[in-house]
C-alpha cells in the first residue's frame, strides 16, 4: 500500500564479492535534489547477492524520514525481489529463500517508505552505477586484506 509521501530520493547501489562466497563490499549513493551522500562497507566472507542487498539496506537506514525511494541497481535479484517476489516470500514464511536475515531487515528498514526498484545494465556507462561498483570493489579489496 502506497503511503502519501512527498520527498523523492534516488538510491543507487551495487555489491561485489571476490569469490562467491569471498570477501565482499557494497557501495551506494543517496541523491536528493542534486545533492549526494555516498556510503560503503563490506564483509570478510559473503556473497555477491548479500552485498547487493546490504547496499540497499544500509542506504535506507540513512534516511531520517519517510520517502519515496527509487532504488537503482544492476542486480536483477534485488530488483525482482523488491518489485515482484517479496510479498510471496512473506506469505510462504521465506521457505526456500536465501538471505532471509537480510530480507527481514529490508522489510523493517523499508516499512516507512514507498519503494520502487529499477534495473540498469551493469558496466554500461551509467555514471552512478559505475561509481557504486568502484566503491563496492574497493571495499571487497579492503576486506581481502584482512584475511
Amino acid at each position: 500500500m502506497q503511503k502519501n509521501i512527498n520527498k523523492q530520493i534516488t538510491l543507487y547501489s551495487d555489491g561485489s564479492s571476490l569469490g562467491n562466497p569471498g570477501p565482499g563490499g557494497y557501495g551506494g549513493i543517496l541523491e536528493y535534489k542534486g545533492k549526494q551522500k555516498k556510503y560503503s562497507g563490506g564483509d570478510i566472507y559473503t556473497t555477491n547477492n548479500r552485498m547487493e542487498l546490504l547496499g540497499v539496506i544500509e542506504g535506507l537506514k540513512l534516511l531520517k524520514e519517510s520517502c519515496n525511494v527509487e532504488v537503482i541497481s544492476d542486480s536483477s535479484y534485488v530488483v525482482k525481489a523488491i518489485n515482484e517476489w517479496l510479498n510471496n516470500w512473506i506469505k510462504k514464511d521465506f521457505k526456500k529463500v536465501k538471505n532471509i536475515d537480510l530480507w527481514k531487515e529490508y522489510i523493517i528498514v523499508s516499512s516507512t517508505h514507498n519503494i520502487k526498484a529499477t534495473w540498469v545494465r551493469g558496466h554500461s556507462g551509467h555514471i552512478q552505477n559505475e561509481e557504486c561498483d568502484d566503491m563496492a570493489r574497493d571495499e571487497a579489496n579492503k576486506q581481502k586484506l584482512l584475511i
